[in-house]
Order: C-alpha cells, then sequence, then structure tokens
C-alpha cells in the first residue's frame, strides 16, 4: 500500500522501510514471545492480588486507607516477587525516586558506591559529584566510582575495594543514560550480585531498572537485587500513568523509602492517590504490549540506520537490555535536525520545533523532542541527547509500533532533506 504521501515523506524512505520489515520478521517474533510472558505475568498476577474495581477509587488528604494504593503496592512486590513495594504519585521521576532511597539507606560517613561508572545526570547534584547544598556529601556521606571494563563489570577491582573498604550501598544502572556504554544485561547483574554477596551479605544493592522493566523475562530482584527502581513514565506505566515512580524489595529498606518520602512515623500509611490508581493499573496491564513495541520501534530504527551507514548500538540482531536505541550522528546538526524530525512525527505539538536548551539537572545543552501526552513521557516516542561529542541520539519509547515507525520516519525524512 503506498502511503508515503499521506504521510508526506519519499518514496526512497518507504521502500527502504518495507526492506527492514522483511528482515526483521524472526527479531520481532522473539519480542512476541517475551510479550507473551509477561502479560501472563500481569494477568496471573491481578488474579492472585484479587483485583477488583474499588481498587480504582482514589483517596484524598492524608490518604489513611487507600484500599487501591495497597493493591497496588501488593501487586508490584509480586510482578517483582519481593517483600514489599511503594508505588507513588508523589514521586516525580525516577530520579527522584533513586534520590529517596538514597537518603533512606545512608548516613553520615556511610559509603556509597556505583559500580557501573558515573550515573546518570540528574544523580550528580544528589549525589554531590556537582556540588549541591543538599547533596549526599553535604551531609557527610562518601561516593566512589568504579568504571565498566570493555562494558561489563570490573569483577576482580569491585572484590578489592569490597575486602578493603565497608560499603553501605552499591548502585547498580542497567540503563545507560547519556554515555556510551552498553546497557546492563540481567546475566551481568546476577554475576556481580552474587560476587557482592559471597564478600559481604549486609551490602544494600540498589538497581536502577529505569527503562529495562519488561524487556525480558526477569527483573533484578528476582537474581538478588535488594531494591528495584524505576519511573512509571516509561516502560512500566503504559504509556497511560500520568506520572509516578516504584521502589520495590526487601521489606525493611522499602519502610525506610516510604519515611523518606512521607516522614518516620507515618510512612507508607499515608499519601493520597487522587485518582490516579486505575490509570497505574491500567498502564501496568498494557505495558508488556507497550514495551514490546517500544522494541520493534528501536530494532527497527536500528536497522534503517545502518543501512543508511549511520553506527548505532545496539544492533537491530542483538540481545537488548532496554528501549534505548542509540545513533550516533558525528555532527551537530544532524542530531538536531532527527530530533526536530521526531517531533513532527509526534501527535502532541507537532508543529513546534525543539532547540538544544539548559535544562535542570544537565550540565550540556540537551535537544529534547518528546510530543507526548505525558510530559517527559519515555515510553512515548522521544528522543533526546546532550549536545556534545559524539552528538548521539538516544531515541526510546512508541507505544503502538505502527506510531513509532510513523515518528522515525517522518524524523529520517527530515535528516535526509
Amino acid at each position: 500500500m503506498k502511503w508515503n504521501n499521506l504521510l508526506n515523506v519519499s518514496e526512497k524512505v518507504v521502500e527502504l522501510a518495507d526492506t527492514c520489515e522483511k528482515e526483521l520478521v524472526s527479531v520481532f517474533k522473539s519480542i512476541d514471545e517475551i510479550c507473551e510472558y509477561n502479560s501472563i505475568k500481569v494477568m496471573k498476577t491481578f488474579w492472585e492480588c484479587e483485583l477488583s474495581e474499588n481498587a480504582f477509587h482514589g483517596s484524598t488528604g492524608y490518604g489513611y486507607n487507600d484500599i487501591g494504593r495497597d493493591t497496588i503496592e501488593k501487586i508490584f512486590a509480586t510482578i517483582f516477587k519481593t517483600e514489599s513495594a511503594l508505588v507513588r504519585s508523589q514521586m516525580v521521576s525516577g530520579s527522584h525516586a533513586l534520590s529517596t532511597t538514597l537518603f533512606a539507606l545512608l548516613r553520615p560517613k556511610d559509603l556509597f558506591l556505583s559500580i557501573t561508572g558515573l550515573p546518570y545526570d540528574t544523580l550528580h547534584e544528589v549525589i554531590g559529584i556537582k556540588k549541591n547544598a543538599s547533596s549526599l556529601q553535604s551531609f557527610g556521606i562518601l561516593y566512589d566510582q568504579i568504571d565498566l571494563v570493555n562494558d561489563d563489570f570490573d569483577y576482580s577491582k569491585i572484590e578489592e575495594y569490597l575486602k578493603n573498604n565497608k560499603v553501605k550501598v552499591i548502585e547498580i544502572q542497567r540503563s545507560k543514560g547519556y554515555s556510551t556504554r552498553k546497557s546492563i544485561s540481567i546475566d551481568k547483574v546476577e554475576k556481580v550480585i552474587q560476587l557482592i554477596k559471597k564478600i559481604d551479605k549486609n551490602i544494600i544493592v540498589m538497581v536502577d531498572n529505569c527503562y529495562c522493566e519488561f524487556v525480558n523475562v526477569l527483573e533484578p530482584s528476582e537474581v538478588g537485587a535488594d531494591l528495584v527502581v524505576g519511573s512509571l513514565i516509561k516502560n512500566l506505566g503504559g504509556g497511560i500513568a500520568p506520572n509516578g515512580a516504584y521502589i520495590v524489595g526487601r521489606k525493611e529498606l522499602v519502610d525506610l523509602c516510604g519515611e523518606r518520602l512521607t516522614l518516620p512515623g507515618e510512612g507508607r500509611d499515608v499519601g493520597p492517590t487522587l485518582g490516579i490508581n486505575k490509570s497505574i493499573l491500567q498502564g501496568l496491564y498494557f505495558a508488556p504490549s507497550v514495551v514490546a513495541s517500544s522494541l520493534k520501534t528501536a530494532v527497527f530504527t536500528s536497522l534503517i540506520f545502518e543501512k543508511l551507514g549511520y553506527q548505532v548500538e545496539p544492533r537491530y540482531n542483538e540481545n537488548r537490555t532496554d528501549i534505548v536505541e542509540n545513533i550516533i550522528f558525528n555532527q551537530r546538526e544532524d542530531l538536531i535536525k532527527y530530533c526536530q524530525g521526531i517531533q513532527m512525527g509526534s501527535p502532541i505539538d507537532a508543529m513546534f520545533l525543539p532547540v538544544p536548551d539548559s535544562m535542570p539537572g544537565y550540565e550540556d545543552e540537551i535537544i529534547m523532542a518528546s510530543g507526548s501526552f505525558t510530559q517527559g513521557s519515555s515510553i512515548e516516542l522521544s528522543c533526546d541527547g546532550p549536545l556534545r561529542k559524539p552528538f548521539i541520539a538516544y531515541q526510546q519509547g512508541g507505544v503502538t509500533y505502527e506510531y513509532g515507525k510513523i515518528g522515525v520516519l517522518k524524523a529520517i525524512d527530515n535528516l535526509l532533506k
């Protein structure tokens, strides 16, 4: 079916897309199999937790006795196979949830260690890598990091470090953030946690799971992580949850996070849901399918750009850890034009062109395309990147593959023009 005139992209781009899709049949089938597994997981959890319409009703004020909130947290704990969960709209982002977790667990003179190198930009002021009077380091909390080696953990250095230092919390950031490394697979997470626990079983291992949920059939909590943290405007929100984040893991640790989020003595017992319960539950219901669509969009993007001669990561036929696709443009203007094209192919604010600008929590100027129903949603098709060499576009999302494909083709057409 010739629809390039309807979409207003060149016939050359459409023909290239058709060629790519024919090559991707087996890859798409593998994605569908994971989607089916995770759909069964969600459905069985809804049944096990006896989800009813009563859970849709929200609370106001203090949020005492919110049946829906308690049911949601039971569902999340069950899906992640953990003792407890904190799922709240009061956490405005994944970074907020990570900050809440770190401040909940760490005390003055405690040592916090990242074993995936430099954390994501928005945590720099939280930690104190970039000075801030409210940072962890301003409270006397110590920080150190161990870089990855060839996109894997530096196991020998980690072992040596832990034998010579008393570490309270270790963070593993699975997704690459604005770095050039590969994202961390669940197999590697399991291997390094086994090493850590063999040396000191009391070390708390916290995993930043943003962009990674439902990409595979296992989550970090199923391979030994003490806490797993993520955002609801990414994978698990399914493009429906309007905001929020989750923390799942050991009960005593989740309780500490609840008391940090609200206040000591009340913790998880307070926090009104203000009518968001149905959106969170419905988002989770659709999440396996939406994540699959995002993965198909990423795979399609990877192959079509490879055919256009660009370097991409990961390649279309590689095993995936998250929904993020890197396109290395090496040219400032190409990065800008592609992001502007993604905006043109978005449902919201398609008539506006994003331009590089400063953003809270980031050191470099950022170009960000996100014509989404929820501001900053990364599970809806979005593309962004820092204006620094090698000028990488970080693309993620696509609530349906068809909408993701439309956005990518519009962006490629804009780039080639």
